[in-house]
């Protein structure tokens, strides 16, 4: 059961990691650009499902975000690991003129993931996104505070009020320094 829900929770968290959209808009403002740039490359990092059955259940993820050339929006693909149970993630958004940004994870819900229905760019470092999986209704709010680090929260609908479930924080591991060695 835990793996049912990891793979109907998990990937709001993954897709929604590096999405990002303005609705009703018909075109991408600078903020949008900047966040799917700030968001490519090779991240990972660990995370917890904190609220509901499986509370305290830990995992790792890796992704690699990217962006195409002629669209606004991003494609992210890695996976999550719970164990010894790893559940591959796969996201694509785009910026649909009037409708805003639109995306799917996992195949969207008419698959085994979720829809992207709705979303904001606050700004160059904050998201919000509404996602959607039948009665399931919440948000995922992604902040990249510098070029190294990047935490999401996602949270669901109960009644009337929104209860965080998922929590990760994401470390970029693509722009590695490397020092050179002198010589004595």
């Amino acid at each position: 059961m835990k793996s049912v829900f990891l793979s109907s929770v998990l990937p709001m968290a993954v897709a929604l990691t590096a999405t990002a959209g303005v609705a009703g808009k018909a075109f991408a403002a600078e903020p949008d650009k900047q966040f799917f740039q700030s968001a490519e490359g090779k991240w990972v990092g660990p995370g917890e499902i904190v609220a509901g059955k499986y509370k305290g259940t830990k995992f790792n993820c890796s992704f690699t975000g990217t962006t195409p050339d002629s669209k606004i929006g991003m494609s992210l693909d890695g996976g999550c690991r719970v164990g010894v149970f790893t559940q591959q993630m796969s996201a694509k958004i785009e910026h649909k003129g009037r409708e805003g940004y639109r995306g799917s994870f996992m195949g969207g819900s008419a698959g085994a993931g979720l829809d992207i229905i709705g979303g904001n760019v606050v700004d160059a470092h904050k998201v919000v996104f509404t996602i959607n999986r039948n009665q399931l209704r919440g948000v995922m709010q992604a902040r990249i505070p510098d070029d190294n680090s990047m935490t999401v929260t996602i949270a669901v609908r109960v009644q009337d009020q929104l209860v965080p479930v998922i929590g990760m924080s994401l470390k970029r591991v693509d722009a590695v320094e490397v020092g050179s060695i002198t010589p004595n």
